[in-house]
């Protein structure tokens, strides 16, 4: 007999647990030195846990020079590292297995050039190409306007992106040709809706330019736009940064949809890297940057909807100079922490249906789009380049944004609050909490430089190509660049065939400027309008009255040259120094990027100033700078003042002092109108007149 069964329990359905999310790819953007040197630290931070490359070029790499052209020196090494060959890009990378990696390389005027030394050396290693991963940054429009790393003028740059794009699709699929990038925009000073509205201008002028090109069938079109990606920054406001990467979604599918009528949502995905913001990183009690760097990565991971795909953070010590293997540790592992130790994944979006967040969304879209508009009318984001309009536009911002930190209604602790301090063991010995390039390695790079010109041509004799001293091969794959650049067809192929027979960036980049040309582009600084008003017993006001008295002593208006030597083309700082001063009443000489010491002392002396203002970010001050100074003595003008700006540690602002130059000023000067009141007092001085008390 069967015993009763007890009645059953309803059982609850079994739901599986929801699968947690795959972390962000986790990048240090690094590169110093050597090759060797850089390929040393890329291995060390794999090791530690990074799940993606981003290599840091140096200058003359950037800007598609060698490291024996006089632009070059100072430069050799410094923000990043010199690739100058096949050789070098063989070093770079050497043991690490290009097709199991992620590479984000930033680079645009010569990206081109980049991307086929890493196709030749991927192959090299036995890799299939249409398995590569990464990304080239490739977007020069927001070199143009902020980093200053252009070459070419604006109609063959954007052949260049669109002969890469178009060559990608085809032979390197998974590959992001271009990473349109709004971060240094940000830190030009753009507003989030210039940031999303110049963004987006310059992503509907490079893919209306492979659409007309006609190289891409109309069926493929559809992977073009699903390889477009983006570089974003995250400041410090963490609900409008937040919101603003929505608002980048929202309008990125309207366009592509609209616009270019894709179909398949997943071509129509706004995907994102991002570097946290590196302008709002404070040398004043710069223990404070580590909070903003976690607080800036909080607004880009947080909101699974608008997450990131890839995450750079900077360190806690890049005000200061460049930052050490450690400091670089200490930023991977506030996104390990994140990422493996919180429930940050596990979760759905935390901000859906927040009508908060959907007011300010809607706001940023609404106004973005309007910019837009108004940049289409113009005639595109290429137009309003070689208008000025983007360029006086973000001085403006800048200008605004550096008033506003003056005068106290834009807070940064440890600045313009809070600014009381106890000693800070971090930057107790301020010489060794940043790393430093050994100046040999510029020498030793130049040398190397040489041997690989050697031994090329050596090669070349050897298989019989007739005169050695005529690089046989190289000049043959250089004279077929120039031809194809000439004409119509695409670059790509020819470009791959200098990297294979031995030719150098600034041969492949010195070819490409004999048939394009080169382009200065427009500084901004006499357009921008008036950002710091001088009523009546203002601060400016009374540097105003300084600058007209001064004048008037010395015999007529105050001439200002404001300079950039070298090739750093990180403009911010001298346009708001330039900006500045014009509005105190000096009259200001200031000619752009890219200058030598001979052409800045040849304007200092045609102009006839009455100081000359350098401004340097890359850390070629310790060069540059005394040859400067030389060169005004040359020239009987030592008692012209000079000063400079920029990110110098202490004791290199102490030997430049020493060498003879007046003042010395680096972020954490950030009152503007209190430098140019300073630049006044040297002026007096080198003049010896009488300092001068205007009443308030």
């Amino acid at each position: 007999m069967t015993p009763p069964q007890e009645p059953q329990t309803p059982r609850e359905p079994t739901q599986r647990p929801r699968q947690k999310d795959r972390p962000w790819l986790m990048r240090t953007y690094a590169g110093h030195s050597t090759a060797e040197a850089s390929n040393a630290l890329y291995r060390r931070n794999l090791a530690k846990g990074q799940t993606g490359l981003s290599v840091a070029f140096d200058l003359p790499t950037q800007t598609g020079y060698d490291p024996d052209h006089i632009l070059a020196r100072g430069e050799v090494g410094r923000v990043g590292v010199p690739v100058s060959h096949l050789g070098d890009m063989r070093r770079l990378f050497q043991d690490i297995p290009l097709e199991h990696m992620n590479t984000s390389m930033t680079i645009n005027a010569t990206a081109m050039w980049l991307l086929a030394l890493y196709q030749v050396v991927a192959e090299e290693q036995g890799a299939d190409i249409a398995q590569l991963q990464g990304t080239t940054q490739n977007d020069i429009v927001k070199e143009y306007l902020s980093r200053g790393t252009h070459v070419f003028p604006p109609g063959p740059s954007l052949r260049l992106t669109t002969d890469m794009i178009a060559y990608t699709v085809s032979h390197i699929p998974k590959w992001n040709p271009i990473n349109i990038c709004s971060y240094h925009l940000q830190e030009a000073g753009a507003t989030p809706v210039q940031e999303i509205a110049y963004a987006m201008s310059t992503a509907i002028a490079v893919l209306d330019a492979v659409r007309d090109a006609g190289q891409v069938p109309e069926e493929k079109f559809g992977d073009v736009v699903a390889r477009i990606s983006f570089f974003v920054n995250a400041g410090v406001r963490f609900i409008e940064e937040m919101c603003k990467m929505r608002a980048f979604g929202r309008i990125w599918d309207q366009i592509t949809r609209e616009r270019y009528g894709i179909e398949n949502a997943k071509q129509r995905r706004f995907r994102y890297g991002v570097q946290v913001n590196s302008l709002g990183l404070t040398e004043a009690q710069p223990e404070n940057n580590v909070q903003r760097i976690v607080l800036e990565m909080l607004a880009v991971t947080l909101s699974k909807d608008a997450r990131a795909r890839a995450v750079q953070l900077p360190a806690w010590n890049e005000a200061l100079g460049l930052p050490r293997p450690w400091d670089q540790q200490w930023s991977l592992r506030i996104q390990q922490v994140l990422a493996h130790e919180s429930d940050l994944l596990e979760y759905e979006d935390i901000f859906a249906g927040s009508h908060v967040v959907e007011k300010k969304v809607d706001e940023l879209v609404a106004e973005s789009l309007a910019e837009i508009d108004r940049i289409q009318e113009m005639g595109g984001a290429m137009a309003a380049v070689e208008s000025g309009y983007l360029k006086s536009q973000l001085v403006a911002s800048h200008a605004e944004r550096r008033a506003r930190i003056e005068a106290g209604e834009e807070k940064i602790v440890g600045v313009n609050i809070y600014e009381t301090t106890e000693p800070n063991p971090l930057t107790a010995d301020l010489d060794t909490a940043i790393m430093t390039v050994d100046h040999a390695v510029e020498a030793k790079v130049v040398r190397a430089i040489g041997e690989w010109r050697t031994t090329r041509e050596e090669s070349s004799d050897r298989q019989g190509l007739g005169d050695p001293f005529h690089y046989p091969t190289t000049r043959q794959a250089i004279e077929r660049l120039k031809e194809a650049a000439a004409g119509t067809e695409n670059l790509m192929e020819a470009t791959l065939e200098c990297v294979r027979a031995g030719v150098t960036t600034g041969e492949w980049a010195g070819a490409l400027r004999e048939v394009f040309g080169e382009f200065r582009a427009p500084t901004g600084v006499s357009s921008a309008p008036v950002a710091v008003t001088a009523e009546e017993g203002s601060p400016l006001a009374l540097v105003r009255e300084k600058v007209r008295r001064s004048g008037e002593e010395l015999g007529g208006k105050l001439r200002l040259l404001v300079g950039k030597p070298g090739l750093d083309g990180h403009s911010n700082g001298a346009e708001q120094i330039a900006v500045r001063a014009r509005d105190a009443g000096f009259e200001v000489v200031y000619q752009g990027i890219r200058l030598t010491p001979e052409q800045i002392v040849s304007a200092a002396l045609a102009e006839d100033v009455h100081c000359v203002g350098l401004s340097i970010l890359s850390g070629s001050h310790a060069e540059l700078v005394p040859d400067v100074l030389a060169r005004l003595r040359e020239a009987g003008a030592a008692d012209l003042p000079v000063i400079v700006g920029g990110i110098i540690p202490s004791a290199d602002a102490a030997q430049l002092k020493a060498a003879g130059v007046a003042a010395v000023f680096t972020p954490k000067d950030f009152g503007i109108t209190e430098i140019i009141g300073r630049i006044v007092d040297e002026i007096r001085q080198a003049n010896q007149l009488d300092p001068l008390e205007v009443p308030a």
